[in-house]
């Protein structure tokens, strides 16, 4: 009798990798399909699983690979929180600077800071706000690219000091 095919095989590690799966994803539905992922991807590289190795090790080393490769891709998909001290802007609706007198008086005094800021870093950073990229704005200003990301970062730090009291 010859050598098991690769379903041979897939179908006696299948306990086995569902528990590795089970492992993996703590999950029973996840688990499943993570398998069902892992055994097709095996069956479409048969022609890459090199005869008289370890099979069991491929197959693993491909299931666990899978995972990482999901799991990279749920968490750059997910939506970005911001730091820690602006998490209550998460709840906020954006037009709520206009909504109330509050509001207006708050865009009225980063205004006012905005523009008691030096010429060399107010420039960069309103440059940034309004959505041009750092190589933009160093070529437009004829600055380094370091120099225009300190400015930036110090017209913020200047930003949150003077107006430490909206929070």
């Amino acid at each position: 009798m010859g050598k098991p095919t690769i379903q041979q095989q897939l179908v006696g590690l299948q306990d086995k990798l569902l528990s590795f799966a089970m492992m993996l994803t703590e999950n029973k539905d996840d688990a499943r399909d993570l398998f069902q992922e892992t055994a097709l991807k095996a069956l479409d590289n048969e022609d890459k699983f090199v005869v008289d190795t370890n099979f069991k090790g491929w197959v693993f080393t491909l299931m666990r690979n899978i995972f990482i490769n999901n799991y990279r891709r749920m968490v750059r998909n997910q939506k970005i929180l911001l730091p820690g001290d602006e998490l209550y802007k998460l709840n906020m609706p954006t037009s709520s600077a206009y909504a109330s007198p509050d509001g207006a008086l708050t865009l009225k005094e980063i205004t006012r800071v905005l523009d008691n800021l030096e010429e060399d870093i107010r420039t960069p950073f309103t440059m940034h706000v309004s959505g041009y990229k750092y190589h933009e704005i160093a070529e437009n200003l004829d600055l380094p690219i370091g120099t225009v990301k300190s400015r930036i970062f110090l017209a913020r730090k200047n930003l949150m000091h003077s107006l430490k009291d909206y929070k």
